[in-house]
């Protein structure tokens, strides 16, 4: 699934339409492989999203918003300079090249008016977006070359060349008895032969056809009759008239998901497949994408903090593992004072120098013989004294670990809250307010004044099955100000027993909630937690009285009393 030369070669017509005599007003960057042009003219404003993402590369009118950086990439900020205020002059001629290149005049550094080539490459893992000048020289582009790599060029100041053109047939200006006659010096199966001869065809539209055609899509095309000749003929005839008139269309599964599109009608699947069918190719692509765009612009974006994230979990419990061990050795602190003891009662049998000394230990209930090493530097008495220094080092060692542990392990909780919040993430504000919880909280710092520029987004809102309103929080500083300051003594907290998760609270007002709403909010609970793929997932729930948070604690963290346990399995749990 994917844009082909021909639907490219359409949509090029369409752009160049819709932006005639438009200039740039705004552009923005919403992540590393987007750019978003917002253009207007008489007619009104257009929003054009370039994508050079290699997993779904496009370009494309857009009704959709986008959620941009606190502060702009450096790309961004170079074709504000370049662009902005530029106008449209047209859309270059490529052919079916997967390549666009929008031509603007705008001003240069001396005030002249000047051209600038935008040119959108479309080609597998080598997407990219160039910023040419009139020159013919690269001003900048999204993605570089390799100076050492050989090929082509793509560094600021070298003369931009498009890539190499593959020598195909032109399915609009050839006729379809000569791509027949091409298609059958070409020893392989039909629908591949198709795509190789004819420019522009995708194996879908190859397929559809031979489809068409009623001819077998696996038969070689060196093996073909007179009849599926003309059969071939006639099909390519009729697809290259209708292409004068496009049909945009989406092709979904049982489950509503897309998995092939085209600019024509796609017949090939019969009644296994749905179709949706769209006024405009924009609109198409917008509709197959745009999930998914989002998805991969949030994880793009959440690919800093995640790994900031799992660095922390693994170091902090790389700590607590070593101060464990350490721990360990200082159970042995008590046999430093035996040895204390023993050597302090039988100081007069001791000889100075010696490297041990062997006496019965009165502290076995057998009184077995043991052997205790001596420093032959020191005295009988001051052998005595070392232990007894050694057994109060590892009393004090075995308190400050003790203490210790517990504060890596109540950070190591709070991490892993982050770490779910991260998971649960489902917009950029909600990455900012991650980060911004974890520059509060030492864990990065921010630049400039960017915490300041952190709007905090409102608590998910729901209404339970008696129609108490029901709030869940989004991070663990949206937990805090709900549990702590928005909700009241007699409302019902819920969370997820010893797995980070979201705050959810009822609004009841010391009223009794029904079995449907406990169990409705417990839910909820689980499926904004860590076990939201899990099964019979334990939430305690309890009054908002009961919750309080310890002084100095991490954001998000609390403790509660005289709490109550319902087991859940959340929507999309397993079963």
């Amino acid at each position: 699934m994917g844009i082909d030369g021909i639907y490219l070669y359409q949509l090029k017509t369409e752009i160049e339409n819709g932006l005639n005599n438009a200039r740039i007003d705004k552009i923005h960057q919403p992540s590393k492989e987007e750019l978003v042009l917002l253009l207007r003219s008489a007619s009104g404003a257009k929003r054009l999203l370039i994508s050079i993402r290699p997993s779904a590369p496009r370009i494309n009118f857009t009704q959709n918003t986008f959620e941009n950086p606190s502060e702009p990439p450096m790309f961004c900020m170079l074709m504000r300079k370049y662009l902005s205020g530029a106008r449209f002059i047209r859309v270059e001629d490529n052919g079916f090249e997967r390549v666009v290149t929008l031509l603007f005049e705008g001003t240069n550094e001396m005030g002249d008016r000047v051209r600038f080539s935008l040119v959108t490459e479309l080609i597998g893992k080598q997407t990219n977006l160039v910023l040419v000048g009139a020159d013919g020289r690269i001003i900048d582009s999204l993605r570089r070359s390799d100076i050492e790599a050989g090929g082509r060029m793509i560094q600021p100041g070298a003369v931009y060349t498009l890539p190499e053109k593959q020598e195909k047939l032109n399915v609009i200006k050839t006729e379809p008895s000569e791509m027949i006659e091409a298609v059958k010096t070409a020893a392989m199966p039909l629908s591949k032969a198709l795509v190789s001869v004819v420019d522009g065809f995708s194996p879908l539209i190859a397929r559809e056809i031979v489809v068409r055609a009623g001819c077998d899509t696996d038969k070689y095309s060196n093996d073909l009759i007179s009849a599926e000749e003309t059969a071939l003929i006639g099909a390519l005839a009729d697809f290259k008239q209708k292409l004068a008139c496009p049909k945009p269309t989406v092709l979904v599964d049982d489950r509503g998901v897309p998995f092939e599109f085209s600019y024509t009608d796609i017949t090939q699947y019969g009644t296994s497949a749905n179709k949706m069918n769209f006024a405009t190719l924009s609109e198409l692509l917008d509709a197959v994408y745009t999930e998914r765009d989002r998805k991969e612009r949030i994880r793009s974006y959440a690919n800093e903090l995640f790994k900031l994230v799992n660095n922390l979990l693994s170091r902090t419990a790389k700590k607590i593992a070593i101060r464990k061990k350490e721990q360990e050795k200082c159970a042995d602190g008590d046999k430093w004072r035996i040895y204390g003891e023993l050597l302090k009662a039988n100081l007069y049998a001791v000889e100075r120098g010696v490297p041990y000394v062997d006496v019965q230990n009165y502290y076995d209930p057998e009184l077995k013989t043991v052997r205790i090493p001596l420093n032959v530097t020191l005295t009988p008495a001051q052998n005595a004294q070392r232990y007894f220094k050694e057994y109060k080092k590892c009393c004090n060692a075995a308190a400050m670990l003790g203490q210790l542990i517990e504060e890596s392990e109540n950070e190591l909780r709070y991490i892993e809250s982050v770490a779910d919040e991260l998971g649960r993430a489902s917009s950029v504000s909600d990455l900012n307010e991650i980060r911004s919880e974890l520059a509060l909280a030492g864990y990065i710092r921010e630049r400039g004044d960017r915490k300041k520029q952190v709007r905090a987004s409102a608590p998910l809102e729901f209404v339970s099955p008696d129609g108490h309103r029901v709030l869940v929080g989004r991070n663990n500083r949206q937990n805090d100000e709900l549990t702590l300051r928005t909700a009241s003594d007699g409302d019902m907290w819920f969370h997820t027993k010893n797995i980070p998760g979201s705050h959810v609270i009822v609004f009841c007002n010391g009223d009794e909630l029904s079995d449907e709403t406990v169990l409705f909010a417990a839910e909820l609970a689980a499926r904004h937690s860590k076990a939201a793929g899990s099964s019979s997932v334990p939430v305690d729930y309890t009054r908002v009285k009961y919750v309080k948070k310890p002084a100095g604690a991490k954001p998000g963290m609390v403790i509660y009393k005289t709490n109550k346990t319902v087991y859940v399995t959340p929507e999309g749990g397993s079963k």
